[in-house]
């Protein structure tokens, strides 16, 4: 984890910003959560137990700051709230996501998908994509084994 915090602070000092406790700590929730995909909120009350002083308007500033210096996807998946997500190390696009439409599961898919498509977007629209997102809705595993154990 240290190694990831210290990578953030470099980003930050590249960009002349420090990692003052406060963001320190907002970064600390979002790498001990990482596959929590949580809101602001959520990260807000996890950051207070750290840091009983902050606000959620200092919590909303960090995860704002981190998302335009690409540390931190903002994401939606339909549900008109708004989660935060740490970039992938050295990762070039934003990872994908698999949404259940049952159960509210999200999982990632760390694999670049659309490379080729890309490629053709570029070629055929020459359109030059800087990154894209992709996100399946569906029902997840778990829930199609739960739905064959209990018909109607």
């Amino acid at each position: 984890m240290e190694h990831r915090i210290d990578r953030v602070k470099k980003l930050l000092h590249a960009q002349s910003y420090k990692l003052t406790p406060q963001r320190e700590a907002t970064v600390r929730v979002l790498l001990e959560r990482e596959q929590d995909h949580l809101s602001a909120e959520e990260i807000y009350l996890l950051v207070k137990e750290k840091a009983p002083e902050i606000g959620l308007a200092t919590v909303y500033r960090t995860l704002e700051l981190l998302s335009e210096l690409k540390i931190v996807d903002k994401i939606n998946f339909g549900d008109g709230v708004s989660r935060y997500d740490l970039r992938k190390e050295g990762a070039e696009h934003f990872h994908h996501h698999l949404v259940c439409i049952e159960c509210g599961s999200v999982e990632e898919i760390v694999d670049d998908l659309l490379v080729d498509v890309e490629k053709l977007v570029e070629s055929e629209w020459g359109f030059q994509v800087k990154d894209h997102r992709l996100t399946f809705h569906g029902i997840c595993k778990q829930c199609q084994q739960a739905a064959v154990k209990t018909p109607l």
